[in-house]
């Protein structure tokens, strides 16, 4: 067994991205990290105790599905450790490590991803890792547990890419993994256990515990079916900054559908895994040259965001469009390179990949959807659990153009007659909003999915698959089941400030909380059905395979390929304008579909039948028109719709 050198600067640092080496050049042994931890005093736990209370009690939109469907009180518990709290002197009381035990404990104990104790300096911004990463396959012999990527640097004997892990610190590998899965929070089974992997080598201690193990002790089979074991120790560094600012009274903080967790460790990932990204990102910022793409590869001005590219599957092309986070500060320039990339796409298909996606911006997410449909998209509409506080909140912004909840206020009011639990439902994106682009994509569109899409994640499944847009392709049974739009108790205090009755108080050393505060419904088909704990179903199940793992997906796209050769493709496109004599001459192709309606202006004007894929239309008295719109049906059923701006 090879034990883990002694060594101040890592050696398995990237050497390929520079900014990188030098960032995890400052990562430090868990036992040194340690020494500087809890400082808190007693007042301060107090503090923090009586806050989370305020949100449990009085925000948390989830609380009694929560209580009932998992059996636990985190209202009694949290008043049993102030009442703990308020006994205890600044001698007796326990470590410290203990009270952010229990408090994580208690917000663990609800299952919920957007509800979260977050941890106080000097753990908020750090990362624990080891320095490879561990992912889950099956085949007939059941669930294998095979490390899928190495850090730069990082050797231990026949130890890469591709072997298999047989034992955790003498814990069989399953085991390890299961005991892990209960740690942590998750809506279903599924999702704890792709949770339990994942934290065998990453954990952001914004939100749980360091490691109570200075080192893991690795079992595994090399390439020769070997065994062999070694010893490594954890490591802790400063994760990649957040995309989003989630604390001020804004728009993009409102709207927030975000599994922290799953957004801390995508970005780990990039640092330690993907070094390339992070300097694609940097030259982006910079306004150099980004590093040489990858065959098939599309360059995006979003690389933490994106990936685009083509791919060959049974001798035809399709895209593969990957979606890494929804979470994003500046809409307007995430949809615009997301149009772009939509138009390099191939026509005959297109695989849209949102695994592992956390979630971010509800907004990022709802409004991608038109630019895959030409139906008419119904954002999810939210709802408040009735509290005298979240009727004072809405009341104190109902005009606010920030953040305006005047929508929610009279069925608030109206709950303390009729004793309503939820307020009414209205959306989060605007209608308008989410149907301004229109649909920019003609082929076929499959979703894949799996147990770690989460909140705004889940609300773009389920939007997609409640607007039939196309199939969704799962590599779990079911999605993260995060269905809430979530708020920080920084915002929360940001809302009420000014207010001397505000409940509120800021909380010492950068400690947060995050509580679900307005849950989502889906619609069509599913309205009204709950997102939160049920998640999407996919239409297809795919395991992911020991082929996936190692060769790029392979088997998941070859899978994705095969659905999309199966459906029919449809578009419709405006390949001449002319306004001669007044009238406005529409020249149109089209294809799979066997009927026109023409919009001009928004106004009906013309319905024909075709035949052969092409048409000419004259609408009269049009020539000043400003935009016109094809609609193109099959079996009465609308298939496509382009819109042309005339003017």
């Amino acid at each position: 067994m090879t034990a883990p050198a002694d060594r101040s600067i890592p050696d398995f640092v990237p050497k390929a991205a520079e900014p990188v080496r030098e960032h995890l050049a400052a990562s430090t042994d868990l036992a040194t990290f340690l020494r500087g931890a809890g400082t808190l005093t007693l007042d301060e736990r107090r503090l923090i105790a009586a806050q989370a209370l305020v949100l449990l009690e009085q925000n948390y939109v989830h609380l009694p599905l929560k209580s009932a469907m998992h059996a636990v009180n985190p209202i009694q518990r949290l008043r049993l450790l102030i009442h703990r709290l308020e006994r205890q002197t600044p001698q007796t009381m326990p470590p410290e490590w203990m009270f952010h035990s229990e408090m994580s404990e208690i917000f663990h104990s609800v299952r919920d991803l957007h509800t979260n104790y977050l941890l106080p300096l000097p753990f908020a911004g750090k990362i624990a890792f080891l320095p490879f990463l561990v992912e889950r396959y099956t085949d007939q012999q059941g669930a294998h547990f095979m490390v899928t990527h190495v850090a730069e640097g990082f050797s231990a004997p026949g130890f890469g890419p591709g072997v298999e892990i047989t034992h955790w610190s003498g814990i069989p590998i399953a085991d390890a993994v299961d005991l892990n899965a209960a740690r942590f929070a998750g809506s279903n089974p599924e999702a704890r256990r792709s949770r339990g992997v994942q934290s065998l080598t990453l954990r952001p201690l914004r939100i749980h515990l360091p490691p109570f193990e200075e080192w893991v002790t690795v079992s595994y089979l090399d390439s020769d079916g070997t065994k062999r074991e070694f010893r490594e120790s954890w490591r802790i560094v400063d994760n990649l900054p957040a995309f989003a600012d989630t604390g001020s009274v804004s728009s993009v903080a409102a709207a927030q559908g975000l599994d922290l967790e799953a957004d801390e460790i995508n970005r780990a990932k990039v640092l330690l895994f993907a070094p390339r990204v992070v300097a694609q990102a940097r030259a982006v910022e910079a306004g150099e040259p980004t590093p040489e793409l990858r065959p098939g590869e599309i360059a995006t001005s979003l690389p933490e965001v994106f990936r685009a590219r083509t791919v060959q599957v049974g001798g035809d092309t399709f895209g593969h469009l990957r979606i890494f986070t929804f979470s994003v500060d500046d809409l307007e320039a995430y949809l615009k390179e997301l149009l772009r990339l939509i138009g390099e796409m191939p026509e005959t298909g297109l695989i849209l990949d949102v695994r592992d996606n956390g979630g971010g911006l509800v907004l990022a997410a709802e409004l991608a959807l038109q630019l895959f449909t030409p139906a008419h998209i119904t954002p999810e509409p939210v709802q408040f659990i009735n509290t005298p506080l979240n009727l004072r909140i809405c009341r104190k912004h109902q005009d606010d153009p920030r953040i305006d909840l005047g929508a929610w206020v009279p069925s608030m009011e109206q709950a303390v007659e009729v004793g309503a639990v939820y307020s009414g439902a209205f959306p989060l994106s605007p209608e308008d909003g989410a149907n301004s682009i229109g649909q920019q994509y003609f082929g076929p569109v499959v979703l894949v999915t799996n147990a770690r899409c989460y909140s705004a994640t889940d609300i773009f499944s389920a939007g997609f698959q409640d607007h039939a847009i196309g199939p969704v392709l799962g590599t779990d049974q079911c999605t993260g089941a995060g269905g809430a739009n979530v708020w920080t108790h920084e915002l929360l205090a940001a809302l009420m400030e000014g207010d001397p009755r505000s409940p509120y108080l800021p909380l010492p050393k950068k400690a947060g909380m995050r509580v679900a505060i307005r849950r989502t419904l889906r619609v069509r088909d599913n309205s009204g059905t709950p997102v939160e704990d049920l998640g999407v179903t996919p239409d297809e199940l795919h395991q992911m395979t020991r082929a996936d793992l190692r060769k790029d997906n392979v088997d998941l796209l070859e899978r994705a390929g095969r659905i999309l050769q199966s459906l029919t493709p449809h578009a419709v496109s405006i390949t001449d304008t002319d306004t001669t004599d007044g009238a406005l001459r529409l020249k149109v192709k089209a294809t799979n579909i066997d009927r026109l309606d023409v919009y001009v202006d928004q106004r009906p004007r013309a319905s024909i039948d075709l035949a052969d894929g092409q048409a000419d239309v004259t609408v009269p008295d049009a020539a000043t028109a400003r935009s016109a719109r094809v609609e193109g049906f099959a079996g009465g059923r609308l298939v496509a719709s382009r819109t042309e701006q005339l003017h």
